[in-house]
């Protein structure tokens, strides 16, 4: 049975709700003590307020029966109004404490909860694949996710709370305006209804805005960070694309801010326009009680404590119908941060931490690789064998596929077609952690942390980055030592200028420091450089793979270059031409073979003629 369109609104609506128990999970995990206090402090809260009212009419009422007393009563009379008077005063005593309470456990949990979620997304995105972060619709999740993410759960939790107490205290108003008249509490329940509906479609509303921006957001991050970076205001200035990209920052925002404009205003009139008709029903109990007490059908103690009651009951119902607006939007936010943790990640481990046959080296049996939606394949049956103790040379032009086939190696990514074999296992049944422990790989692109140098270095072996000696040999190896006994702090030298005190090296110096960072895995049975010297001159291009020799005599190393002086020392070449392998052998070889190597090394030869 087909449901009527405001059942719909009103399913889809609580629909939303089955986040609250995820994010009281999560605030429980961070502090149940915390949880506990503020969900006390609620209580007390919620039943006060009307105790305060009903103190207040006996106050009233105490006073006229003071005055109205004889004489020898009037003492009596008048003790017991300081009575209920000191009574009002320790109440109201009693509620502020608890409201300062509750204020101090969000304020506590709120920062231990910011802190928690954050750690959560980072723990998901350590467990994600390079894949994941090239993928923009995956990318728009992690945004959405980090966006407000910290603050939501706390705030899903404290409107929890705050509804559970206005609750409480429209039980015992509702308790005290029967006692006047059963419609009077329907009148209280009722009058803040239509205002609600509005917001909660308006809430919707401004949560799909904000769902559908994420690219826009990113891309204005991402124009805020070319102009205000280092490595990206050089060509700024010389382009003088600064203005352009300002513009384009400015249009974003005035798409988004007309929007915001329009749904603020929007929201704003009716609110203002459904609020009068709360604020008519309760000048329409006003007068009911008036005339009600002028009648003498109740005191004027009574009129005092329904007038009040009225008026509180109504913020409550208020404050009620705004907890659940704000529970709604709460959920509907929380729903990115759950999404992107209960994102599946395929296993991408396996267990064993060693092959049967150390000695195979390594093996591509008919590799095929498509990046998601290309139809051309970046690789394309790659045959390939790489025995132990053998250095192996790629070779091609840009876009051939030689970075993808390092990618692969290294698990970063996974075949589409066929295996690699490592050792005469498959890939896929290696531990990961253990497959790229024995792997070291320096990529042309490589990170510039904005560490010390001792740490830009000692990463490159987490578990031992402790060890100074291996720091050091590590820079003496990758030819950095030099530069860095002349830096101010040497090894404690900050880098980068991000941070107070930094140094920024040159191109050619940071890319020595990457080298060191790959020649601390000491350990590692296969090494890797892709394009690792595109920033070092000559003289000590030839310096550093004299030595990579000696370094790699008994482990397999593979070298990405562009430059043939570096190529030809391998045992093993091959010439990658669109995702296959055209052409493999020894320098000599492919020389006498006069194909596209020989091509490429005799045009390279000719500019130093």
């Amino acid at each position: 049975m087909k449901q009527s369109a405001p059942v719909q609104l009103i399913t889809k609506f609580f629909s939303v709700f089955k986040y609250s128990r995820v994010a009281i999970e999560i605030v429980w995990s961070t502090s149940a003590a915390l949880t506990i206090t503020m969900a006390v402090a609620t209580l007390l809260a919620g039943v006060l307020p009307a105790a305060i009212a009903y103190v207040g009419q006996l106050i009233v009422d105490a006073v006229v029966t003071a005055i109205q007393a004889p004489s020898e009563s009037k003492e009596a009379a008048t003790r017991l109004t300081i009575f209920y008077v000191l009574c009002e005063a320790g109440l109201v005593v009693f509620i502020t404490g608890v409201q300062r309470v509750s204020t101090i456990c969000q304020s506590i949990l709120r920062v231990l909860l910011g802190n928690k979620i954050n750690v959560m997304i980072l723990e998901k995105s350590l467990t994600l694949e390079l894949q994941h972060f090239e993928d923009s619709e995956y990318y728009d999740k992690l945004v959405r996710a980090r966006r407000e993410a910290s603050s939501r759960p706390l705030s899903l939790v404290v409107r929890t709370f705050d509804l559970v107490r206005e609750s409480i205290s429209l039980v015992s108003y509702g308790f005290l305006l029967f006692q006047f008249s059963p419609w009077a509490v329907l009148l209280l329940g009722f009058a803040g209804l239509p205002a609600f509906l509005a917001e909660a479609k308006f809430s919707g509303e401004a949560f799909r805005n904000q769902r559908s921006r994420s690219a826009e957001r990113r891309m204005q991050i991402y124009l805020e960070m070319v102009l205000t970076r280092e490595d990206g205001v050089k060509e700024v200035k010389l382009l003088k694309i600064g203005k352009l990209f300002l513009q384009r920052y400015v249009d974003i925002f005035l798409r988004i801010y007309k929007e915001d404009r329009s749904l603020v205003l929007r929201r704003g009139l009716w609110g203002y326009l459904l609020g009068l008709v709360a604020s008519a029903a309760f000048y329409f109990a006003y007068g009911w009680v008036v005339f009600a007490a002028i009648a003498t059908t109740i005191t004027i103690g009574q009129m005092t404590m329904y007038i009040a009651v009225f008026r509180q009951g109504q913020s409550s119902v208020t404050n009620s119908l705004t907890a659940i607006n704000g529970m709604y939007e709460d959920n509907l936010y929380l729903s990115n941060l759950v999404e992107f943790l209960d994102h599946k990640v395929s296993e991408t481990t396996g267990t064993q931490t060693e092959g049967p046959d150390p000695q195979d080296g390594i093996r591509f049996e008919g590799v095929s690789f498509y990046y998601p939606e290309s139809a051309r394949p970046a690789l394309n049956n790659v045959n390939l064998h790489i025995k132990a103790g053998e250095s192996l040379a790629i070779v091609g032009e840009n876009g051939s596929g030689k970075t993808t086939l390092i990618k692969l190696l290294t698990r970063l990514y996974t075949p589409t077609h066929g295996r690699i074999l490592l050792e005469g296992l498959d890939l896929q049944q290696w531990d990961i952690d253990a497959l790229r422990y024995k792997i070291g790989v320096i990529f042309q692109d490589f990170s510039r942390y904005q560490l010390k140098v001792g740490d830009n270095i000692g990463i490159g072996d987490v578990e031992n980055m402790a060890e100074q000696s291996q720091i050091e040999s590590a820079a003496q190896d990758g030819l950095a030592a030099d530069f860095i006994q002349h830096m101010p702090d040497s090894y404690e030298t900050q880098l980068g200028t991000w941070f107070k005190g930094g140094k920024e090296l040159s191109g050619g110096q940071w890319q020595k420091i990457a080298l060191s960072r790959a020649f601390m895995r000491s350990h590692a049975d296969v090494l890797i450089l892709d394009e690792p010297t595109a920033a070092i001159d000559a003289k000590a291009e030839a310096e550093i793979f004299a030595h990579f020799r000696e370094l790699t005599a008994n482990r397999i190393s593979i070298i990405i270059s562009h430059r043939f002086s570096t190529v030809r020392i391998a045992d093993h070449i091959i010439v990658l031409d669109g995702g296959e392998i055209t052409e493999e052998g020894s320098h000599t070889s492919l020389l006498a073979l006069e194909g596209q190597y020989a091509r490429l090394f005799n045009l390279q030869a000719q500019g130093y003629m």
